[in-house]
């Protein structure tokens, strides 16, 4: 089959991105079709791969701040020549899954998730910071992104989704069906350690409003047991002053200190709701227990009492209770590690191309 891939933009990394290198592995010979692409932020690698970008990619400062551009996105999709194409996959969690294919295509939609700021605009603007000039612009066009949003979603011959949660949104906002197929997380990197833990708790995470650190930060003053936090973000100065002294905050780590602090919790903090989560899955391949809130991609990748445990109330007494009762639990370190393994990249590609040879 001639392969093509559609990406929303690459002009930072994240997840999606990692699941665009694994898709890449299994198409090598797959152009990648996306908005615009950062060539100078992303990794060197890409500079190997066949990028195709739409007219946005040669416009002023929408590689560094792509959001006030987001009503020109349908048409940056809409105007790639995506015919000579047996197959198109798409990676979506913008627009992407608007391209126009021709019949004979078939196009299957990996969904990372809805479209966040067209069905949930007030949690995207806290989540990415939306400043009120760009507010002001965006949202005159909220209604005639979500009816294309829709219509587009038509344009897919077959879902797939990362969580039950996305599935769920995918049902509701769209109305289709879809299989859930997890994201690969690259578990292999992550191991348990030989030395027992140590007395603290760790988060790992962007310092942001939606990913409700303060929570936890208020959980462990009333506790006065340890949390490190791992991270930075536009919420650091004012989570610093909500913290009592034994919550520590160390910025962004390296790889090498990051694998030692997953190693050396107690258990691992996961406050917010996620479409997945990768870093609980990071913490649970080192053997780790995870206190999550109950939603969420944590629902998928949480077992209660075996690999830790939920908090239902976004409160921080709650997650203080939550905390407490992980204490007095037993966790096996290699169940927790096992029940991880699931998620690796391996089974990812398995499924995956199985999802594909199914639909074509």
């Amino acid at each position: 089959m001639k392969v093509a891939v559609v990406h929303d933009w690459l002009n930072q990394m994240g997840g999606a991105e990692y699941v665009l290198e694994v898709v890449h592995e299994l198409f090598p010979e797959a152009p990648i079709y996306t908005s615009i692409y950062w060539r100078e932020f992303m990794p060197p690698a890409y500079r190997q791969w066949d990028i195709r970008t739409s007219f946005l990619d040669r416009w002023p400062l929408v590689k560094r701040n792509h959001q006030p551009f987001l009503p020109l996105y349908p048409l940056a999709f809409e105007q790639f020549d995506l015919s000579g194409y047996d197959l198109v996959i798409s990676i979506k969690s913008g627009f992407c899954h608007g391209v126009i294919t021709p019949p004979g295509t078939r196009h299957l939609c990996y969904c990372l998730t809805t479209t966040r700021y067209v069905w949930s605009y007030a949690n995207y603007r806290a989540r990415e910071g939306i400043g009120r000039i760009a507010d002001w612009v965006l949202r005159p066009f909220l209604t005639y992104l979500r009816l294309w949003d829709r219509s587009a979603a038509d344009r897919v011959d077959v879902f797939a989704s990362i969580s039950r949660a996305v599935q769920a949104r995918v049902a509701k906002y769209y109305r289709r069906e879809s299989t859930v197929i997890y994201p690969p997380v690259a578990v292999e990197h992550f191991t348990p350690g030989r030395e027992p833990p140590g007395e603290y708790y760790l988060i790992v995470s962007r310092l942001i409003p939606y990913k409700r650190i303060d929570l936890a930060v208020q959980a462990f003053n009333e506790l006065r047991l340890p949390l490190v936090i791992v991270g930075d973000g536009r919420d650091r100065g004012q989570l610093r002053s909500l913290a009592g002294p034994t919550v520590e905050f160390r910025g962004r780590v390296d790889n090498d200190e990051l694998l030692r602090l997953y190693r050396g919790c107690r258990a691992f903090i996961f406050p917010g709701e996620e479409d997945f989560g990768i870093a609980p899955v990071e913490a649970m391949a080192c053997g780790r227990p995870v206190v999550a809130y109950a939603a969420g991609g944590a629902l998928d990748t949480v077992q209660e009492g075996l690999t830790g445990t939920f908090f239902h109330k976004a409160e921080p007494s709650a997650l203080a209770e939550a905390v407490r009762r992980c204490n007095a639990m037993g966790f096996d370190p290699s169940a927790i590690r096992s029940h991880a393994e699931q998620f690796q990249p391996a089974r990812f590609r398995t499924e995956f191309m199985r999802f594909v040879q199914s639909n074509t």
